[in-house]
């Protein structure tokens, strides 16, 4: 695919499928690689941007390729082992992020309250996040997924209850009204679904087409790789698993997996 020539109307031989699309120079080099819910919509993105990227990218790329890969959880790991792969020149942002903040777990009056702090090498994160918005959207979704308490957390300061407490999605650990046993029960349940330690676990995900599902496999807290195979396989699924190396960020890839899911 030329670029040059890529029109308006020739945006339409782009999927609006989740996957990873590949920039190629006039030299036909790797420049750029991404991924996204809708490769259609993202590459249209670059093509028609301001920012210094993106008219960067207009001005150099002349080839655009792709592979649908039916989900965002396994395009982002494709996307992270490839760019490590590479090492493309418009990738430089993803090579350097840094991650700032940390979700912490703390004692609160005796409740498990989920903080979002600086990162310290002195303490072990749940996960880690680039921004405070980032770190901050995140537990606002955790809190009022496991019914969570805003105060505990401290995304809400007031001496006395907390928002979701008025609208009754808070069961008064903010007014010490909740028992220990059972506020704490359900972060104990959070962490345990979101720490990988040592477990081991299958996650299905959409295939990239109807007659398949995507496969991403965790052995003993480590991330072994991913796959695609029939919907009609109901037995030996590892078979399909191709093998892929871990690292941290493949791990907090499929941590905010099991935050979301």
């Amino acid at each position: 695919m030329v670029i040059n020539e890529l029109k308006e109307d020739r945006f339409r031989v782009l999927p609006n499928l989740p996957g990873v699309y590949f920039f190629y120079d006039q030299k036909d080099t790797l420049v750029y690689i991404g991924k996204s819910i809708d490769i259609r919509k993202r590459v249209h993105q670059h093509f028609s941007g301001r920012d210094r990227k993106s008219i960067k990218i207009q001005i150099h790329v002349r080839r655009v390729a792709f592979e649908v890969m039916g989900s965002e959880l396994i395009s982002l790991l494709y996307e992270s082992d490839l760019i490590k792969q590479h090492q493309p020149l418009y990738n430089r942002a993803q090579r350097k992020t840094i991650y700032q903040y940390g979700l912490y777990q703390v004692d609160i009056n005796g409740y498990i309250g989920l903080r979002i702090d600086r990162i310290s090498l002195d303490k072990e994160a749940i996960t880690s996040f680039s921004t405070l918005r980032e770190a901050k959207e995140a537990l606002y979704r955790i809190t009022e997924k496991y019914r969570l308490c805003q105060k505990i957390n401290g995304l809400y300061k007031t001496t006395a209850s907390c928002f979701q407490y008025q609208i009754k999605a808070c069961n008064g650990a903010c007014l010490g009204t909740e028992s220990l046993s059972n506020y704490n029960e359900r972060v104990s349940f959070f962490l345990r679904r979101t720490t990988m330690g040592r477990f081991t676990r299958l996650f299905e995900v959409e295939g990239r087409t109807d007659e398949e599902i995507g496969l991403v496999y965790i052995e003993n807290g480590v991330y072994r790789g991913f796959g695609f195979c029939p919907k009609s396989i109901k037995e030996n699924k590892l078979e399909f698993i191709l093998p892929q190396k871990d690292n941290r960020d493949v791990r907090r890839i499929l941590i905010r997996h099991l935050i979301n899911s």
